[in-house]
């Protein structure tokens, strides 16, 4: 299960990393040209996006990682990753992936109880 969840857990921070450098381009793009009639508007929380974009991929990561040593943190780590994304991003075409991998990496890593099997 400590495989599984290292592997889910990188997987879904390297698709969180294109999710967030879209995510945040996005808000830079808004500010920097303006909003464009009803196609695109700036969004509530700048700084939850942007926060969001650089961190949940990180944890996710990290989480990942750590997955093998130290399960619990690494559980942690990707729950964290999995409700930054959905808080900021929303669960929808792009992030349901990501949020999905990290959710039962972070859960297949608090549930496993031993070292698997090499």
């Amino acid at each position: 299960m400590r495989n599984a969840a290292l592997t889910l857990g990188v997987i879904a921070g390297v698709i969180g990393l294109i999710v967030g450098f879209f995510s945040y381009g996005y808000t830079v793009f808004i500010e920097e040209f303006g909003e464009v009639g009803d196609i695109a508007h700036q969004v509530d929380n700048i700084a939850l996006v942007r926060g969001a974009a650089l961190l949940s991929p990180i944890l996710a990561i990290a989480g990942g990682a750590m997955a093998r040593s130290q399960n619990i943190a690494a559980g942690v780590l990707l729950l964290a990753s999995a409700a930054g994304m959905m808080w900021a991003f929303g669960f929808g075409v792009f992030t349901m992936f990501p949020i999905a991998m990290a959710g039962l990496g972070g859960l297949l890593a608090l549930l496993a109880r031993q070292p698997d099997a090499h």
